[in-house]
């Protein structure tokens, strides 16, 4: 699952994706892999009713 994690995270960078959407059961485990990436600064989450979080990939990195 991991990997399809990073899948996901790459194709978000390369513009091959809009959006992820992770569900409230898969955010911890798609947080430990999120936060290893070099350029996790420039994936912005947006949590939503029900636990649901979706994340966009930002050209300019969040402070």
């Amino acid at each position: 699952m991991h990997e399809s994690y990073e899948e996901k995270l790459n194709m978000l960078k390369n513009r091959d994706l809009k959006e992820i959407v992770i569900e409230k059961n898969e955010f911890l485990a798609f947080r430990k892999v999120l936060v290893l990436r070099e350029d996790f600064k420039h994936f912005s989450g947006n949590a939503k009713q029900g636990g649901q979080v979706v994340y966009t990939y930002l050209d300019v990195a969040r402070s």
